[in-house]
Order: structure tokens, then C-alpha cells, then sequence
């Protein structure tokens, strides 16, 4: 999670950490007064889509590549990302992702190693247990581009069965970050809050105050310094503001009826009833992390490696949507088929569409005066199988946000691309670099052809 903040001390020892502020560590990237620095949020969803494959027909892509305008998704409304009209001109759709490398005994781990990696599956461990054998992008976007020791965030949402479940994150080979699946714990995480002890938790729902309120004193003489930056001094203004909003999404200051709902749903956060929920506060703090510049990198995980919630959808709560990815009732190969099952993996992945579009409503939300926080990173909706086959060829990566300008946005491409370069792509566009200093063009592994995506480029 975040580490080495620098924060405010006050009453019950309560800290809140601040964002970092270029007036007392500069920035490697440049933002303009106020502005946030690029940033890069990666959201994956499990088992592939409806997409066309064999003799099931498209239900995800839009009917042709090409410029994406609102009118144009609309009239696609039978297709899963038609779910994100409102954000065409923002959106950049590439079928044609491929992995790189087969996996070893487990399509579900193998897919999950590879699909922010770019790097090869271990040989030991094996089948569902096997690592990546190379670090994530996010973890590249913290290490080069983030104050010393700050780590990217890395959420989760959904029930952990065991068989998987982290898939995402890795610092290194074979080294893979753990997420944090309580959306509350995360907010504490996030502002230096998960020390406060019981005394002060008891004040703060006592008073029905804000974490700000205790710590005003210190927060009045920060503002007050004559050596801050306007951008800093704006970006403080958003970091307190933002502070209390989420606590009147979370729990901090809301009514007694509605904080006892935040203390139910924390130990119950895997519930299948609860992911969406979860889903949707994790994205909030996402959003907050980046429009306080908490970090540059971020990750949410959707269900796990296989992942088995079960949906409710038209009101019914139907079988696993692992069983209903293979359209049987079997996680294997042998089951009775589930009636409509492509209609369900579709109905699915429209569910997954509108927990993207909620981060991205909340991107937009942030107001940076040049734009909004949507305009200056990229946020991704990925997933580590493409189809009901579950295989490593088109695999279906939805971008949003130019990252300040870089990414040519608005437009669906077609074309067959190995995960390194998007990945390099996504990575040059929030500020990372090569060994010589160019944009970077050589994550992944070293037996894979380098480069970039040009035709996402700007």
C-alpha cells in the first residue's frame, strides 16, 4: 500500500497523510499549477468476454474499427461496451491483444501472470499456484515515477476461494503484491488512518467529525506557509475536500444507521451480494489517490483468478461466472450446458462495464481547471483470457484518458499486438522511460520485441 508519507499529527494522535507536494520533493513529471501527473489504473475482469468466437456471435466489440463517437455506440447498444457511449471520445478499444507466452497447467494463472507483466510463467511453482516471472506495470510506474518507497495501490473486490487469487500485482519474479479487499481499511490505508486506535475512532463517530478537524491546527499552518506552491496549495484544498467526501461515501460521518451498514459490509466484503458495492467504493479511493497525487499507479481486481461470483442478474442470482464462461455447470470440461449462457457472460461483462464507467465518472468529477483528472492519466479495463475458450489471443483491453495528450483517443483498433508494447505504451504515456532515457519501450520479457503501439499515439 502507501508508504512514506509525509503527514499531519493531532489530537488522539490521529496522522493524516498528505499528498506529495512539489514545493518539499519535486516531481520527475511535469503538471501545470493544480494539475494531477499522469497516472495509470488498471481494473481486470475475469474469464474473458462474449466476444465472437467459434460459433458464438459478437457481443462485445462495436460492429466495426474506426473513430468511436457517442452516436456510433449507441447504435451498438447490443454490444457490452456500448455501456460506455458517454465516454467515446475518450476511449480507445484494442482487439487484438495477445499473450506472449503459453501457460503452464492453468489457463486462469497463466493469463493473470502475463496480463500486466508481459513476462513468462513459472515453471516452479506450477498449474493454478504458477508466479510471473517479471514485475507489473504498475509496480514499474511506482518504482520509476513515485517518491522512494511509495507503492502503487493495489485493491481487490470479490470473494477469495483459494484456488487464485491474486493475479495482478508483482514488485519482481515470482514476487506478488498482496490487495487489500476492504474498501474501509484501504481509505485508513490510504491517509495514514490505519493506526488510529479505538479511543479515537470512538471520538471521531462520537463528535461526527472529520479526521480534518483534528488535525485543522496543523493543516491551517501548512496553508499558511509562504514557500507553497499555488499547485500545491490547490492541491491540498482537493486533498481535504476529498477527505471529507469519502467519508461521507464510506463511513466516517454519516448517520448512525448508515455507519452501522459500513461496519457490516467490512467483514463481509467477499460476499457475492457485496462486489459491485465494493467494486465501486474501491474505485472512489482509486480516484481520490490519484487526484491528490497519493500515487501514480493502481490496480483493482475483480473476482478471483477463476473467479466465481455468482451475479445476480434480472433479479435472479445465477450459477458461478466461471461455470457460465465455460457455458457449463462444471469448472472443468464435463457439465450439463447452462441455458443462455453467452447472454449471461454478457450480461456480465455489461456489469463490469458500468464498474469501469463508475471510475471514470469519478475521474471526470475531478475538475483540475486544464481539464479533468479523466484528461490526465489513462485508466484500463483488461482482462487475462479473452473468450470462453479462455485464450491468450484477443484479449480485450479498453483504454480511457489521453495521459495529458499522449494517447490518440477515440477510436476502436483491430490489429494483432503483443501485451509488451501496449503495456510499453500505457507505461511512456504516464512518464516512464527507457534505459537511454526514450519513452519506455522495453518492458516485458527480454525475448520479446520491443516497442510501441503507434497507432495509439498521439
Amino acid at each position: 500500500m502507501i508508504t512514506r508519507r509525509r503527514v499531519l499529527r493531532g489530537l488522539f494522535g490521529v496522522t493524516v497523510a498528505l499528498p506529495f507536494l512539489e514545493t518539499f520533493a519535486p516531481r520527475r513529471a511535469s503538471a501545470g499549477a493544480g494539475d494531477a501527473p499522469p497516472f495509470a489504473i488498471f481494473m481486470r475482469q475475469a474469464n474473458g468476454v462474449a466476444q465472437q468466437v467459434g460459433d458464438e456471435p459478437e457481443m462485445f466489440w462495436p460492429s466495426a474499427p474506426g473513430p468511436l463517437t457517442a452516436e456510433s455506440m449507441a447504435a451498438d447498444a447490443d454490444r457490452a461496451v456500448s455501456e460506455l457511449k458517454d465516454y467515446a471520445s475518450r476511449l480507445i478499444l484494442v482487439r487484438g491483444v495477445r499473450f506472449a507466452f503459453p501457460g503452464n497447467g492453468c489457463g486462469h494463472s497463466g493469463g493473470g501472470n502475463q496480463c500486466l507483466t508481459a513476462a513468462q510463467v513459472s515453471e516452479d511453482p506450477a498449474g493454478n499456484e504458477s508466479l510471473a516471472m517479471g514485475e507489473s506495470i504498475d509496480n514499474r510506474i511506482a518504482t520509476e515515477l513515485n517518491p522512494a518507497g511509495v507503492e502503487p495501490l493495489t485493491l481487490y473486490a470479490g470473494r477469495k476461494a483459494g484456488y487464485i487469487n491474486e493475479v495482478l500485482s508483482y514488485r519482481g519474479p515470482k514476487q506478488l503484491r498482496a490487495a487489500e479487499r476492504d474498501p474501509y481499511k484501504a481509505y485508513q490505508k490510504l491517509f495514514g488512518l490505519a493506526e488510529v486506535d479505538a479511543a479515537a475512532a470512538e471520538a471521531l463517530a462520537a463528535r461526527r467529525a472529520s479526521v480534518n478537524d483534528l488535525v485543522r491546527e496543523q493543516m491551517q499552518a501548512l496553508m499558511r506557509r509562504k514557500d507553497l506552491s499555488q499547485g500545491d496549495r490547490e492541491r491540498l484544498e482537493l486533498h481535504f475536500d476529498s477527505i471529507r467526501d469519502l467519508e461521507v461515501g464510506l463511513a466516517c460521518a454519516l448517520p448512525p444507521e448508515r455507519v452501522a451498514e459500513m461496519e457490516a459490509i467490512s467483514p463481509d466484503v467477499g460476499s457475492y451480494g457485496n462486489v459491485e458495492t465494493v467494486a465501486r467504493m474501491q474505485m472512489d479511493i482509486i480516484a481520490l489517490a490519484m487526484a491528490c497525487g497519493a500515487t501514480r499507479a493502481a490496480t483493482l481486481q475483480v473476482g478471483d483468478g477463476n473467479d466465481g461470483t455468482e451475479y445476480t442478474i434480472h433479479g435472479v442470482r445465477q450459477k458461478s461466472y466461471h461455470k457460465i464462461s465455460h457455458r457449463i455447470d462444471g469448472d472443468g470440461e464435463v457439465g450439463p450446458p447452462i441455458e443462455g449462457a453467452q447472454e449471461l457472460h454478457h450480461q456480465i461483462d455489461r456489469i463490469h462495464a458500468r464498474i469501469f464507467k463508475h471510475l471514470l465518472d469519478r475521474l471526470e468529477s475531478y475538475d483540475l481547471g486544464s481539464g479533468t483528472l479523466l484528461d490526465r492519466g489513462v485508466a484500463v479495463w483488461l482482462n487475462d483470457n479473452a473468450d470462453k475458450y479462455h485464450s491468450y489471443s484477443r484479449v480485450p483491453y479498453i483504454l480511457a484518458g489521453g495521459a495529458a495528450g499522449y494517447l490518440k483517443t477515440g477510436q476502436f483498433i483491430d490489429q494483432r499486438v503483443t501485451i509488451n508494447k501496449l503495456l510499453n505504451t500505457i507505461g511512456a504515456a504516464v512518464g516512464c522511460t527507457n534505459g537511454e532515457g526514450g519513452p519506455l519501450d522495453d518492458f516485458g520479457d527480454e525475448s520479446l520485441e520491443g516497442g510501441l503501439v503507434d497507432a495509439i499515439v498521439a
